[in-house]
Protein backbone atom coordinates (compact mmCIF):
# COMPACT_ATOMS: atom_id res chain seq x y z
CA UNK A 1 0.00 0.00 0.00
CA UNK A 2 1.25 3.45 -0.62
CA UNK A 3 0.84 6.42 0.94
CA UNK A 4 -1.90 9.05 0.02
CA UNK A 5 -2.95 12.26 1.44
CA UNK A 6 -1.49 12.64 4.54
CA UNK A 7 -3.90 13.45 7.76
CA UNK A 8 -3.36 16.37 9.96
CA UNK A 9 -1.19 15.80 13.29
CA UNK A 10 -2.96 14.34 16.09
CA UNK A 11 0.17 15.69 18.21
CA UNK A 12 0.79 18.83 17.89
CA UNK A 13 4.79 20.08 18.94
CA UNK A 14 6.82 22.95 18.59
CA UNK A 15 10.83 22.57 17.54
CA UNK A 16 13.30 23.86 20.18
CA UNK A 17 16.20 24.39 17.57
CA UNK A 18 16.70 25.83 13.70
CA UNK A 19 18.02 24.22 11.29
CA UNK A 20 21.45 24.95 9.24
CA UNK A 21 21.72 25.26 5.83
CA UNK A 22 24.94 24.84 3.13
CA UNK A 23 25.92 24.01 -0.14
CA UNK A 24 29.92 23.09 1.09
CA UNK A 25 29.68 21.21 3.81
CA UNK A 26 27.61 20.00 6.98
CA UNK A 27 28.51 19.08 10.38
CA UNK A 28 25.80 18.01 12.67
CA UNK A 29 27.44 16.47 16.34
CA UNK A 30 26.13 16.70 19.77
CA UNK A 31 28.14 19.75 20.84
CA UNK A 32 29.18 22.94 19.19
CA UNK A 33 32.75 22.65 19.69
CA UNK A 34 33.11 19.14 18.21
CA UNK A 35 30.87 20.69 15.29
CA UNK A 36 33.42 23.38 14.90
CA UNK A 37 36.47 20.79 15.07
CA UNK A 38 34.84 18.77 12.08
CA UNK A 39 33.96 21.95 10.11
CA UNK A 40 37.69 23.45 10.91
CA UNK A 41 38.42 20.31 8.25
CA UNK A 42 36.06 20.83 5.80
CA UNK A 43 37.66 24.27 5.23
CA UNK A 44 41.14 23.26 5.07
CA UNK A 45 40.02 20.85 2.23
CA UNK A 46 39.50 17.67 4.10
CA UNK A 47 36.93 15.55 3.57
CA UNK A 48 33.60 14.24 5.64
CA UNK A 49 35.57 11.74 6.87
CA UNK A 50 38.43 13.86 8.24
CA UNK A 51 35.60 15.97 9.47
CA UNK A 52 33.61 13.14 11.64
CA UNK A 53 37.30 11.78 13.15
CA UNK A 54 37.87 15.17 13.88
CA UNK A 55 34.41 15.67 15.64
CA UNK A 56 35.02 12.10 17.61
CA UNK A 57 38.23 13.22 19.13
CA UNK A 58 37.11 16.93 19.87
CA UNK A 59 33.71 15.21 21.39
CA UNK A 60 36.02 12.86 23.53
CA UNK A 61 36.85 16.22 25.33
CA UNK A 62 33.95 18.08 25.75
CA UNK A 63 31.64 14.63 25.82
CA UNK A 64 33.54 13.04 27.97
CA UNK A 65 30.38 11.45 29.51
CA UNK A 66 29.80 9.77 26.62
CA UNK A 67 32.39 8.68 23.87
CA UNK A 68 35.82 8.23 24.55
CA UNK A 69 39.08 6.17 22.45
CA UNK A 70 38.84 3.70 25.14
CA UNK A 71 34.84 3.22 23.92
CA UNK A 72 33.59 1.50 20.67
CA UNK A 73 30.85 2.06 17.82
CA UNK A 74 30.08 2.15 14.32
CA UNK A 75 30.94 4.33 11.11
CA UNK A 76 28.67 3.88 8.01
CA UNK A 77 30.68 5.97 5.38
CA UNK A 78 29.53 5.99 1.53
CA UNK A 79 31.89 7.69 -0.65
CA UNK A 80 31.00 10.17 -3.80
CA UNK A 81 31.35 7.10 -5.69
CA UNK A 82 28.00 5.41 -4.20
CA UNK A 83 30.47 2.94 -2.37
CA UNK A 84 28.81 2.24 0.89
CA UNK A 85 30.55 0.62 3.72
CA UNK A 86 30.35 0.57 7.83
CA UNK A 87 33.20 0.43 9.87
CA UNK A 88 33.02 -1.94 12.84
CA UNK A 89 35.15 -0.66 15.84
CA UNK A 90 32.61 -2.28 18.88
CA UNK A 91 34.55 -3.63 21.93
CA UNK A 92 34.97 -7.22 22.50
CA UNK A 93 35.22 -9.55 25.52
CA UNK A 94 38.86 -10.55 26.43
CA UNK A 95 40.31 -13.26 26.38
CA UNK A 96 40.04 -14.13 29.82
CA UNK A 97 36.12 -13.60 29.90
CA UNK A 98 34.12 -16.49 30.63
CA UNK A 99 30.48 -16.80 30.11
CA UNK A 100 29.60 -17.45 34.04
CA UNK A 101 31.94 -14.59 35.06
CA UNK A 102 29.40 -12.87 36.88
CA UNK A 103 27.06 -13.33 39.73
CA UNK A 104 23.47 -13.16 38.62
CA UNK A 105 20.79 -11.79 40.21
CA UNK A 106 17.52 -12.00 38.07
CA UNK A 107 16.21 -12.97 35.25
CA UNK A 108 12.97 -11.04 35.16
CA UNK A 109 12.52 -8.44 32.15
CA UNK A 110 14.68 -5.18 32.46
CA UNK A 111 17.13 -6.84 35.60
CA UNK A 112 18.34 -9.61 33.16
CA UNK A 113 21.49 -7.83 33.56
CA UNK A 114 21.67 -7.40 37.07
CA UNK A 115 24.43 -8.88 38.88
CA UNK A 116 26.56 -9.05 42.26
CA UNK A 117 28.44 -5.44 42.96
CA UNK A 118 27.64 -4.26 40.02
CA UNK A 119 30.16 -5.71 38.42
CA UNK A 120 29.46 -5.38 34.80
CA UNK A 121 28.70 -1.72 35.26
CA UNK A 122 31.24 -0.14 37.01
CA UNK A 123 35.14 -0.86 37.85
CA UNK A 124 38.04 -3.23 35.67
CA UNK A 125 35.63 -6.08 35.36
CA UNK A 126 33.34 -4.02 33.28
CA UNK A 127 35.58 -2.92 30.54
CA UNK A 128 35.94 -4.44 26.99
CA UNK A 129 38.28 -4.60 24.62
CA UNK A 130 38.42 -1.39 23.00
CA UNK A 131 37.83 -0.31 19.63
CA UNK A 132 36.87 2.80 19.13
CA UNK A 133 40.48 4.38 18.26
CA UNK A 134 41.47 1.43 15.92
CA UNK A 135 38.27 2.38 14.24
CA UNK A 136 38.49 5.91 13.41
CA UNK A 137 42.20 5.97 12.45
CA UNK A 138 41.36 3.34 10.10
CA UNK A 139 38.03 5.20 8.63
CA UNK A 140 41.05 7.89 8.52
CA UNK A 141 43.73 6.41 6.34
CA UNK A 142 41.43 4.39 4.33
CA UNK A 143 38.91 7.15 3.26
CA UNK A 144 40.24 10.42 4.54
CA UNK A 145 42.66 12.86 3.34
CA UNK A 146 44.77 14.60 6.29
CA UNK A 147 46.81 13.09 8.45
CA UNK A 148 45.92 12.13 12.08
CA UNK A 149 47.78 14.95 13.60
CA UNK A 150 46.32 17.38 11.70
CA UNK A 151 42.84 15.74 12.42
CA UNK A 152 43.83 15.73 16.67
CA UNK A 153 44.74 18.94 16.73
CA UNK A 154 41.15 20.63 17.36
CA UNK A 155 40.78 18.34 20.30
CA UNK A 156 43.77 18.58 21.50
CA UNK A 157 43.90 22.25 21.53
CA UNK A 158 40.43 21.56 23.94
CA UNK A 159 41.86 19.28 26.37
CA UNK A 160 45.10 21.56 26.71
CA UNK A 161 43.09 25.29 26.76
CA UNK A 162 39.86 23.43 28.77
CA UNK A 163 36.46 24.23 27.54
CA UNK A 164 33.62 25.37 29.45
CA UNK A 165 31.47 23.14 30.83
CA UNK A 166 27.92 23.22 29.56
CA UNK A 167 24.76 22.53 31.97
CA UNK A 168 24.54 19.18 30.58
CA UNK A 169 27.26 17.47 31.51
CA UNK A 170 27.35 19.26 34.67
CA UNK A 171 24.02 17.64 35.04
CA UNK A 172 25.57 14.47 33.85
CA UNK A 173 28.01 14.83 36.70
CA UNK A 174 25.42 14.93 39.21
CA UNK A 175 23.35 11.92 38.35
CA UNK A 176 26.75 10.20 38.69
CA UNK A 177 28.27 11.48 41.45
CA UNK A 178 28.72 8.38 43.65
CA UNK A 179 30.11 6.57 41.02
CA UNK A 180 33.16 9.22 39.50
CA UNK A 181 34.31 10.05 43.41
CA UNK A 182 34.88 5.99 43.79
CA UNK A 183 37.96 6.75 41.32
CA UNK A 184 40.52 9.41 42.32
CA UNK A 185 41.05 10.81 38.67
CA UNK A 186 37.61 11.46 37.73
CA UNK A 187 36.69 12.82 41.28
CA UNK A 188 39.81 15.48 40.87
CA UNK A 189 38.42 16.37 37.60
CA UNK A 190 34.79 16.39 37.54
CA UNK A 191 33.86 17.27 41.43
CA UNK A 192 34.63 20.09 43.55
CA UNK A 193 33.90 19.66 47.31
CA UNK A 194 31.88 16.88 46.89
CA UNK A 195 29.72 18.04 44.30
CA UNK A 196 29.45 18.19 40.35
CA UNK A 197 31.58 20.77 38.50
CA UNK A 198 29.04 23.71 37.82
CA UNK A 199 28.17 24.96 34.56
CA UNK A 200 30.60 27.66 33.20
CA UNK A 201 33.39 26.31 35.04
CA UNK A 202 36.83 25.81 32.76
CA UNK A 203 37.77 22.12 32.41
CA UNK A 204 41.30 21.56 31.28
CA UNK A 205 42.15 17.83 30.58
CA UNK A 206 46.22 17.84 30.50
CA UNK A 207 46.96 14.45 30.96
CA UNK A 208 44.43 13.66 28.51
CA UNK A 209 46.10 16.14 26.03
CA UNK A 210 49.50 14.39 26.52
CA UNK A 211 47.64 11.04 25.19
CA UNK A 212 46.22 12.85 22.52
CA UNK A 213 49.47 14.30 21.52
CA UNK A 214 50.70 10.65 21.94
CA UNK A 215 48.33 9.27 19.33
CA UNK A 216 49.00 12.37 17.08
CA UNK A 217 52.83 11.26 17.14
CA UNK A 218 52.78 7.24 16.68
CA UNK A 219 49.23 6.68 15.30
CA UNK A 220 46.99 3.87 17.04
CA UNK A 221 50.13 2.29 18.32
CA UNK A 222 50.14 4.02 20.95
CA UNK A 223 47.09 2.23 22.19
CA UNK A 224 47.25 -1.41 20.17
CA UNK A 225 50.69 -2.61 21.72
CA UNK A 226 52.53 0.90 23.20
CA UNK A 227 52.58 2.96 26.18
CA UNK A 228 48.80 3.79 26.34
CA UNK A 229 48.03 0.08 26.50
CA UNK A 230 50.45 -0.58 28.80
CA UNK A 231 49.31 1.68 31.09
CA UNK A 232 45.83 0.06 30.50
CA UNK A 233 46.30 -3.24 30.94
CA UNK A 234 49.25 -2.41 34.24
CA UNK A 235 45.49 -1.24 35.85
CA UNK A 236 43.66 -4.00 34.51
CA UNK A 237 46.42 -6.57 35.84
CA UNK A 238 46.57 -4.35 39.24
CA UNK A 239 42.69 -3.79 39.79
CA UNK A 240 41.33 -6.98 39.11
CA UNK A 241 40.28 -6.26 34.94
CA UNK A 242 40.69 -8.83 32.41
CA UNK A 243 42.51 -6.86 29.12
CA UNK A 244 45.57 -7.74 28.57
CA UNK A 245 48.17 -6.83 25.78
CA UNK A 246 47.21 -10.32 24.09
CA UNK A 247 43.68 -8.53 23.95
CA UNK A 248 45.14 -5.34 22.32
CA UNK A 249 47.28 -6.18 19.75
CA UNK A 250 44.76 -9.10 18.21
CA UNK A 251 42.05 -6.24 18.23
CA UNK A 252 40.81 -5.71 14.28
CA UNK A 253 38.22 -3.09 13.08
CA UNK A 254 35.39 -5.25 10.84
CA UNK A 255 34.77 -4.17 7.27
CA UNK A 256 31.14 -4.86 6.67
CA UNK A 257 28.11 -4.59 4.04
CA UNK A 258 25.40 -2.50 5.55
CA UNK A 259 21.54 -3.89 5.46
CA UNK A 260 19.53 -2.76 2.28
CA UNK A 261 15.51 -2.50 3.07
CA UNK A 262 12.91 -0.71 0.61
CA UNK A 263 10.35 1.48 2.24
CA UNK A 264 7.37 3.83 -0.09
CA UNK A 265 10.17 4.08 -3.06
CA UNK A 266 13.19 4.66 -0.85
CA UNK A 267 16.70 2.52 0.08
CA UNK A 268 16.88 2.55 3.29
CA UNK A 269 20.73 1.65 4.91
CA UNK A 270 21.87 0.42 7.77
CA UNK A 271 24.60 -1.26 9.96
CA UNK A 272 24.24 -5.20 9.92
CA UNK A 273 24.75 -7.37 13.09
CA UNK A 274 26.05 -7.64 15.35
CA UNK A 275 24.28 -4.20 14.87
CA UNK A 276 20.68 -4.29 15.48
CA UNK A 277 19.27 -1.35 13.47
CA UNK A 278 19.73 -2.54 10.07
CA UNK A 279 18.32 -5.90 10.17
CA UNK A 280 15.18 -4.75 12.24
CA UNK A 281 14.74 -1.35 11.23
CA UNK A 282 13.96 -2.84 7.35
CA UNK A 283 11.57 -5.32 9.31
CA UNK A 284 9.64 -2.79 10.90
CA UNK A 285 9.30 -0.60 8.11
CA UNK A 286 8.30 -3.90 6.40
CA UNK A 287 5.50 -4.18 8.73
CA UNK A 288 4.43 -0.62 8.41
CA UNK A 289 4.56 -0.70 4.60
CA UNK A 290 1.42 -2.35 4.78
CA UNK A 291 -0.33 0.26 6.38
CA UNK A 292 -1.06 3.96 4.95
CA UNK A 293 0.75 5.22 8.19
CA UNK A 294 0.88 9.02 6.74
CA UNK A 295 -3.33 9.28 6.11
CA UNK A 296 -3.59 7.93 10.00
CA UNK A 297 -1.75 11.33 10.75
CA UNK A 298 1.25 11.61 13.01
CA UNK A 299 0.47 10.94 16.64
CA UNK A 300 -2.87 9.61 16.51
CA UNK A 301 -3.89 6.47 18.28
CA UNK A 302 -3.86 3.96 15.35
CA UNK A 303 -0.33 5.28 14.07
CA UNK A 304 1.33 4.91 17.70
CA UNK A 305 -0.68 1.78 17.95
CA UNK A 306 0.95 0.41 14.63
CA UNK A 307 4.47 1.45 15.68
CA UNK A 308 4.20 -0.12 19.40
CA UNK A 309 3.58 -3.55 17.94
CA UNK A 310 6.25 -3.34 15.13
CA UNK A 311 8.69 -2.18 17.75
CA UNK A 312 7.33 -5.27 19.62
CA UNK A 313 7.44 -7.67 17.21
CA UNK A 314 11.16 -6.12 16.28
CA UNK A 315 12.72 -6.83 19.84
CA UNK A 316 10.87 -10.56 20.04
CA UNK A 317 12.76 -11.57 16.72
CA UNK A 318 15.94 -9.23 18.07
CA UNK A 319 16.35 -11.60 21.43
CA UNK A 320 16.77 -14.49 19.97
CA UNK A 321 18.39 -13.85 16.64
CA UNK A 322 20.65 -10.69 16.42
CA UNK A 323 24.31 -11.31 17.85
CA UNK A 324 27.98 -11.42 16.55
CA UNK A 325 27.79 -13.25 13.24
CA UNK A 326 30.66 -14.44 14.04
CA UNK A 327 29.52 -16.81 17.18
CA UNK A 328 25.81 -16.73 16.42
CA UNK A 329 23.74 -17.51 12.71
CA UNK A 330 21.75 -14.46 12.60
CA UNK A 331 19.02 -14.94 9.79
CA UNK A 332 19.13 -11.86 8.26
CA UNK A 333 17.04 -12.78 5.18
CA UNK A 334 14.47 -14.11 7.08
CA UNK A 335 14.25 -11.15 9.34
CA UNK A 336 14.13 -8.72 6.23
CA UNK A 337 12.29 -10.82 3.81
CA UNK A 338 8.75 -8.77 3.42
CA UNK A 339 6.63 -11.94 2.92
CA UNK A 340 8.13 -12.35 6.72
CA UNK A 341 6.77 -9.04 7.53
CA UNK A 342 3.52 -10.17 6.34
CA UNK A 343 3.51 -13.08 7.94
CA UNK A 344 3.70 -10.98 11.04
CA UNK A 345 1.78 -8.40 10.10
CA UNK A 346 -1.69 -10.58 9.75
CA UNK A 347 -1.44 -11.10 13.18
CA UNK A 348 -1.63 -7.40 14.56
CA UNK A 349 -4.76 -6.38 16.15
CA UNK A 350 -5.83 -2.40 15.46
CA UNK A 351 -8.15 -2.62 18.64
CA UNK A 352 -5.76 -4.51 21.04
CA UNK A 353 -2.25 -4.15 22.23
CA UNK A 354 -0.26 -7.80 22.31
CA UNK A 355 2.45 -9.35 23.86
CA UNK A 356 4.91 -11.27 21.21
CA UNK A 357 7.23 -13.85 21.56
CA UNK A 358 9.78 -14.07 18.68
CA UNK A 359 8.71 -15.63 15.20
CA UNK A 360 11.86 -17.92 14.80
CA UNK A 361 13.73 -20.38 16.60
CA UNK A 362 16.59 -19.16 18.83
CA UNK A 363 19.78 -18.66 17.43
CA UNK A 364 22.39 -1.88 26.23
CA UNK A 365 23.11 2.15 27.72
CA UNK A 366 21.69 5.38 26.98
CA UNK A 367 24.90 7.05 26.80
CA UNK A 368 26.31 7.30 23.75
CA UNK A 369 27.19 10.27 20.64
CA UNK A 370 26.47 10.67 17.14
CA UNK A 371 28.13 12.65 14.03
CA UNK A 372 26.60 13.19 10.92
CA UNK A 373 28.84 14.73 8.08
CA UNK A 374 28.57 15.60 4.69
CA UNK A 375 30.68 17.46 2.23
CA UNK A 376 30.27 19.23 -1.03
CA UNK A 377 31.66 16.18 -3.41
CA UNK A 378 29.22 13.91 -1.84
CA UNK A 379 30.86 12.03 0.84
CA UNK A 380 28.93 11.32 4.15
CA UNK A 381 29.56 9.94 7.29
CA UNK A 382 27.23 9.18 10.24
CA UNK A 383 28.89 7.06 13.29
CA UNK A 384 27.56 6.44 16.53
CA UNK A 385 30.11 5.40 19.31
CA UNK A 386 30.00 5.35 22.84
CA UNK A 387 31.87 4.33 26.21
CA UNK A 388 28.51 2.55 26.75
CA UNK A 389 27.10 3.64 30.77
CA UNK A 390 27.58 7.72 31.73
CA UNK A 391 31.36 8.34 32.36
CA UNK A 392 31.58 4.50 31.25
CA UNK A 393 32.76 2.19 34.16
CA UNK A 394 33.81 4.99 36.08
CA UNK A 395 37.58 4.35 36.12
CA UNK A 396 40.25 6.87 34.23
CA UNK A 397 43.65 4.78 33.78
CA UNK A 398 46.17 7.07 35.88
CA UNK A 399 48.40 9.47 34.59
CA UNK A 400 46.61 9.26 30.52
CA UNK A 401 43.19 11.03 30.74
CA UNK A 402 41.45 7.87 29.56
CA UNK A 403 38.05 6.78 30.76
CA UNK A 404 37.13 2.63 30.14
CA UNK A 405 34.27 1.65 29.02
CA UNK A 406 31.77 -0.78 30.47
CA UNK A 407 30.83 -2.75 27.08
CA UNK A 408 30.70 -5.90 29.32
CA UNK A 409 27.17 -4.80 30.61
CA UNK A 410 25.78 -5.23 26.92
CA UNK A 411 26.16 -8.75 27.25
CA UNK A 412 23.41 -11.08 28.66
CA UNK A 413 25.43 -12.41 31.98
CA UNK A 414 23.60 -15.41 31.68
CA UNK A 415 25.52 -18.80 29.82
CA UNK A 416 24.03 -20.04 27.14
CA UNK A 417 22.15 -17.27 25.27
CA UNK A 418 22.44 -15.64 21.94
CA UNK A 419 23.94 -12.62 23.67
CA UNK A 420 25.83 -14.79 26.11
CA UNK A 421 29.89 -13.56 26.95
CA UNK A 422 32.17 -15.40 25.06
CA UNK A 423 35.97 -15.07 24.53
CA UNK A 424 36.75 -12.36 21.71
CA UNK A 425 33.08 -11.77 20.99
CA UNK A 426 31.45 -7.96 19.92
CA UNK A 427 29.09 -6.97 21.65
CA UNK A 428 25.77 -6.33 20.49
CA UNK A 429 24.29 -3.10 19.70
CA UNK A 430 21.20 -0.71 18.93
CA UNK A 431 23.52 2.20 17.19
CA UNK A 432 21.83 3.20 13.70
CA UNK A 433 23.89 5.21 11.86
CA UNK A 434 21.44 5.09 8.81
CA UNK A 435 21.57 6.24 5.12
CA UNK A 436 18.77 6.42 3.14
CA UNK A 437 18.58 7.09 -0.88
CA UNK A 438 15.64 8.39 -3.44
CA UNK A 439 16.14 7.09 -7.11
CA UNK A 440 19.68 6.21 -6.23
CA UNK A 441 20.38 9.66 -4.60
CA UNK A 442 21.07 10.61 -1.07
CA UNK A 443 18.04 11.88 0.82
CA UNK A 444 19.09 11.79 4.55
CA UNK A 445 21.10 10.60 6.63
CA UNK A 446 20.78 10.42 10.59
CA UNK A 447 21.81 8.64 13.83
CA UNK A 448 21.16 9.01 17.79
CA UNK A 449 22.55 7.79 21.12
CA UNK A 450 19.95 5.82 23.53
CA UNK A 451 20.62 2.27 23.87
CA UNK A 452 17.86 0.00 23.29
CA UNK A 453 16.12 3.10 22.27
CA UNK A 454 18.27 4.04 19.71
CA UNK A 455 17.00 2.35 16.23
CA UNK A 456 13.03 3.11 17.39
CA UNK A 457 13.83 6.02 17.73
CA UNK A 458 15.74 6.35 13.77
CA UNK A 459 12.73 4.48 12.65
CA UNK A 460 10.39 7.21 13.76
CA UNK A 461 12.48 9.67 12.30
CA UNK A 462 12.30 7.97 9.13
CA UNK A 463 8.57 7.30 9.13
CA UNK A 464 8.15 11.26 10.09
CA UNK A 465 10.14 11.80 7.06
CA UNK A 466 8.78 9.72 4.43
CA UNK A 467 5.10 9.68 5.71
CA UNK A 468 4.20 12.12 7.50
CA UNK A 469 6.06 14.84 5.05
CA UNK A 470 7.77 16.31 8.45
CA UNK A 471 11.11 18.99 7.31
CA UNK A 472 14.25 17.45 8.89
CA UNK A 473 14.11 19.48 11.61
CA UNK A 474 10.47 18.43 12.50
CA UNK A 475 11.43 14.94 12.28
CA UNK A 476 14.50 14.73 14.46
CA UNK A 477 12.59 16.72 17.06
CA UNK A 478 9.02 14.91 17.04
CA UNK A 479 7.55 13.12 20.20
CA UNK A 480 8.77 9.42 20.08
CA UNK A 481 7.46 6.23 21.72
CA UNK A 482 9.14 3.12 22.94
CA UNK A 483 7.93 -0.13 24.62
CA UNK A 484 9.32 -2.98 26.42
CA UNK A 485 8.05 -5.61 28.33
CA UNK A 486 4.13 -4.48 28.39
CA UNK A 487 4.92 -1.37 28.60
CA UNK A 488 4.15 1.51 25.85
CA UNK A 489 6.49 5.07 27.02
CA UNK A 490 5.10 8.26 25.77
CA UNK A 491 7.21 11.49 25.84
CA UNK A 492 5.13 13.88 27.59
CA UNK A 493 4.12 15.99 24.20
CA UNK A 494 1.46 13.52 23.72
CA UNK A 495 -1.71 14.87 24.46
CA UNK A 496 -3.53 12.53 27.27
CA UNK A 497 -6.42 11.91 24.28
CA UNK A 498 -4.21 9.63 22.99
CA UNK A 499 -2.67 8.02 25.82
CA UNK A 500 -6.60 7.55 27.18
CA UNK A 501 -7.29 5.86 23.31
CA UNK A 502 -4.09 3.58 23.51
CA UNK A 503 -4.89 2.22 27.47
CA UNK A 504 -7.95 1.14 26.01
CA UNK A 505 -6.54 -1.06 23.48
CA UNK A 506 -4.44 -2.45 26.42
CA UNK A 507 -1.55 -0.72 26.54
CA UNK A 508 -0.09 0.19 30.39
CA UNK A 509 1.37 3.58 29.12
CA UNK A 510 3.92 5.33 31.14
CA UNK A 511 4.57 9.28 30.52
CA UNK A 512 8.71 10.09 30.16
CA UNK A 513 10.04 13.52 29.93
CA UNK A 514 12.47 12.02 26.97
CA UNK A 515 12.88 8.84 25.01
CA UNK A 516 16.32 7.86 23.69
CA UNK A 517 19.09 10.96 23.12
CA UNK A 518 20.05 13.95 21.07
CA UNK A 519 19.46 12.87 17.12
CA UNK A 520 21.00 14.43 14.39
CA UNK A 521 20.90 14.61 10.64
CA UNK A 522 21.33 15.96 6.88
CA UNK A 523 19.55 16.08 3.97
CA UNK A 524 20.23 16.38 0.67
CA UNK A 525 18.84 18.76 -1.96
CA UNK A 526 18.13 18.08 -5.38
CA UNK A 527 19.49 21.35 -6.03
CA UNK A 528 22.74 20.54 -3.41
CA UNK A 529 21.64 22.55 -0.51
CA UNK A 530 22.54 20.74 2.35
CA UNK A 531 20.04 20.96 5.42
CA UNK A 532 21.61 19.97 8.94
CA UNK A 533 19.76 19.88 11.56
CA UNK A 534 20.07 18.50 15.67
CA UNK A 535 17.26 17.70 18.00
CA UNK A 536 16.55 19.39 21.75
CA UNK A 537 17.52 16.07 23.64
CA UNK A 538 21.50 17.60 23.60
CA UNK A 539 23.43 19.80 23.10
CA UNK A 540 23.18 19.47 19.17
CA UNK A 541 24.38 21.83 16.50
CA UNK A 542 24.61 21.85 12.91
CA UNK A 543 27.86 24.09 11.26
CA UNK A 544 27.21 24.63 7.60
CA UNK A 545 29.77 25.59 5.36
CA UNK A 546 28.87 27.71 2.11
CA UNK A 547 30.62 30.23 -0.20
CA UNK A 548 34.29 28.84 -1.37
CA UNK A 549 36.76 30.23 -3.03
CA UNK A 550 37.36 33.55 -5.36
CA UNK A 551 36.26 32.62 -8.83
CA UNK A 552 38.48 31.70 -11.22
CA UNK A 553 40.63 34.59 -12.85
CA UNK A 554 39.71 37.09 -10.08
CA UNK A 555 42.21 39.86 -9.09
CA UNK A 556 42.15 42.49 -6.62
CA UNK A 557 43.25 46.01 -8.31
CA UNK A 558 43.13 49.61 -6.71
Amino acid sequence: MTATARAPRITPFTCDKRPATGSRGMVVTNHPLASAAGSQMLLAGGNAVDAAVAALFALTVVEPMMVGILGGGLAHIRMADGRHVVLDGLSTAPRRATPDMYDCLSDEIGKQRDVRDRENVVGPRAVAVPGALAGWCEALARFGTLPLAEVLQPAIALAERGFTVTPYLSNCIADNIADLARDPGLAALFLRDGQALPAGTRLVQSDYAKSLSLIAETGPAALYGGPLGQALTDFMAAKGGLIGPDDLTAYRVETREPIRGSYRGHEIMGPPPPASSGVHIAQMLNILEGYDIGALGFGSPDAVHLLAEALKIAFADRAVATADPAFVKVPVARLIDKAYADERRALIAMDEAKAWSAGLAPGESNDTTHVTVADADGNVVTATQTINGLFGACTQIPGTGMLTNNYMFNFDPHPGRALSIAPGKRVFTSMAPMIVLKEGKLAFALGLPGALRIFPSALQAIVNLIDHGMSLQEAVEAPRVWTEGGVLELEEAFPETVAEALRARGHRIVRMPRIAGGMNAISFGTDGTLTGAACWRADGTPVAVSGGLARAGARFTI
